[in-house]
Order: structure tokens, then sequence, then C-alpha cells
């Protein structure tokens, strides 16, 4: 699995609505609004580079209101929900 965070400026009066198409999306698995330079983070999670590639130069380029992006390609994954919901019995 490839994952990406790709970093939006979005027009402000779209933020909502951008969002929501963002997380309609197959291949978005998580949009996140946040504070500082960028307006959104979207959590991209495909089966390899070319699709991340396809849905940001395609998908996102669709959509009315995104400024700008920048795309941050993840090389490993830690997280501590992932070892905890790994090793939690029964719950």
């Amino acid at each position: 699995m490839a994952t990406a965070l790709v970093l939006l400026n979005v027009k402000r009066q779209q933020i909502k609505e951008v969002s929501q198409k963002l997380v309609d999306m197959q291949e978005v698995s998580e949009v996140y609004s946040v504070a500082g330079r960028y307006d959104l983070v979207a959590i991209v999670r495909v089966k390899n580079n070319q699709q991340i590639a396809d849905t940001i130069a395609g998908e996102f380029a669709e959509l009315d209101g995104i400024i700008a992006t920048e795309t941050l390609i993840a090389f490993n994954t830690y997280s501590r929900y992932d070892l905890e919901h790994m090793f939690s019995i029964g719950e």
C-alpha cells in the first residue's frame, strides 16, 4: 500500500465543500482541517505511487476551490493506534 499526505490550500469559502468531496473519494481515507500554512490535509491510501499521481493530478485537479497542493509520500508508518489495535484482546 502507498500512502500520501496531501497538504492543500483551499478558497476559504469552499473548505467544507472541498473537504466533503475529498472524503467521498475512494482513495482518500481521512481529511483534516488544520491551522497554519495549509487549510486541509488529505490522507491518500492506494496500491501504488502511480495511483497517488493519478488521484492528485486527476481527481484533485478537477475540484473547484483547490488553490495549491503539496504532496508528501510516506515511506513507513508508525502508529500507536495500529499497535494497540493489533494487541487488544476481546475489545
